[in-house]
């Protein structure tokens, strides 16, 4: 498929508010990205105005408040999903085709029950949750972050393992947590599965705490994918990492129009893409 060609649908509701960043990440690259609402996939909406998901090579759910974060982070916004497009959404996963999750997004997937997605394309109920940050507050700042993927995960394909890149977090839920009886167990095994993607570090890539983690994340983990490796959620921004000059260390790492950290999560998924269809 030509990259011209390839379609993301980077989905929106009230309160969502990073979509024009990751609109612009994958435009800048030559993608064909556009802005639905979700009304627009459920047939709410004028007749040319509808769409099909499974007219998209690719799922984008970005950052935001999506419906306030009423109830939990993103738990209105992944409801409303899975009640009009479950059978949609579990096709759209199982041909292969990527999805993406950025902080409120990563929350959104959790909820509908595609991540942690160990063995299972989705859980009828949450099998996760992203709570509140040990600090009781919102967090904003530059995190670290490491590349723990050795392959599974297709949004890392262009990353080297253990290379350690800086994405901006911006969040007030953001640990990930799993039931207290099987947490062991399931970091375990996401370890053992490679599925986990990223965990937070300080700046020389040593595994760190507050307030390096920002949130208090089980493991330190930023990041994880399904066991297919195509549906990744993380709680820090790439898309506000996609140009050197977006980093506090610009100056440091080569002129600004450079491509930054957040660059490699985008491209890789344009890749994949190009090459699969």
């Amino acid at each position: 498929m030509k990259r011209e060609e390839i379609r993301i649908c980077v989905l929106r509701i009230e309160g969502t508010n990073c979509e024009q960043e990751t609109f612009d990440s994958f435009n800048r690259l030559g993608a064909s990205p556009e802005i639905v609402h979700l009304k627009q996939l459920t047939g709410k909406s004028s007749e040319n105005r509808k769409r099909d998901l499974l007219d998209y090579q690719m799922l984008m759910i970005p950052g935001g408040f999506s419906s306030g974060d009423y109830v939990r982070a993103g738990a209105i916004f992944a409801a409303r999903i899975k009640s009009a497009l479950e059978d949609q959404l579990r096709s759209f996963v199982e041909r292969g085709s990527p999805v993406l999750g950025i902080c409120n997004g990563f929350q959104v997937l959790v909820e509908t029950g595609l991540l942690p997605g160990i063995d299972e394309i989705m859980s009828p109920v949450p099998r996760a949750v992203l709570g509140t940050n040990d600090s009781n507050r919102f967090e904003c700042r530059p995190t670290y972050l490491v590349n723990e993927n050795e392959g599974r995960c297709l949004f890392t394909a262009l990353l080297p393992k253990k290379k350690v890149v800086m994405f901006p977090s911006a969040h007030a839920e953001g640990k990930l947590m799993f039931p207290s009886d099987e947490e062991e167990k399931i970091v375990s095994l996401l370890d053992d599965e490679d599925m986990v993607v990223f965990r937070y570090t300080d700046s020389i890539g040593n595994y760190a705490d507050y307030p390096w983690c920002p949130n208090g994340s089980v493991d330190g983990i930023a990041g994880i994918c399904n066991s297919i490796g195509n549906v990744l959620g993380l709680m820090p921004h790439p898309e506000r990492a996609f140009f050197n000059f977006l980093s506090p260390e610009w100056t440091r790492r080569g002129g600004p129009n450079e491509f930054g950290d957040g660059w490699a999560i985008f491209e890789s998924a344009i890749q994949y893409i190009e090459k699969k269809w």
